[in-house]
């Protein structure tokens, strides 16, 4: 598969740098099955991919970028229906005891890897927080990589 990002210019030039020059042929891999895809994840070169990806979404950086000054976190936890499952919410809103509308704000990862909780993401609902709204991030059971529920399943 070629890689189109170079191509496309609606994408700023930063990404283009950083993303550009990857050969999505060997960046991308494809599994037949479920099964197959988790032993993948067990491999010596999936934990390093992980690795990586997790040193990225959790550097120090986006502290410093995003402060928590003037904002509240909390963590809410509830259990989902019919299921039961725990689910955990990210809550950030202004110290203030306003009424503020409130965004509902799904991180990146399709739902296969990352949590609201990595800093990558909560520095971005910091910044919406800032805007004088509360931010609720669910945490989401993954497909493949866990969150801040233990378990993986199969998405949907």
């Amino acid at each position: 598969m070629a890689n189109k990002i170079l191509d496309d210019d609606r994408i700023d030039q930063r990404i283009k740098d950083v993303f550009g020059q990857i050969d999505m042929d060997s960046a991308i891999t494809h599994f037949s099955t479920r099964e197959e895809m988790m032993a993948f994840e067990q491999t010596e070169d999936a934990m390093a991919a992980k690795g990586v990806m997790e040193m990225i979404n959790n550097a120090e950086h986006y502290k410093e970028l995003m402060p928590s000054d003037g904002l509240v976190t909390v963590t809410k936890e509830f259990l989902s229906q019919p299921d039961g499952n725990t689910i955990k919410i990210q809550y950030i809103r202004p110290d203030t005891q306003d009424v503020l509308p409130c965004v509902y704000y799904i991180h990146g990862g399709g739902m296969e890897v990352s949590s609201c909780f990595d800093e990558l993401y909560a520095a971005w609902g910091r910044c919406i927080a800032r805007q004088n709204v509360a931010v609720a991030m669910v945490d989401f059971r993954n497909a493949r990589w866990e969150s801040s529920a233990p378990e993986v399943a199969p998405y949907p």
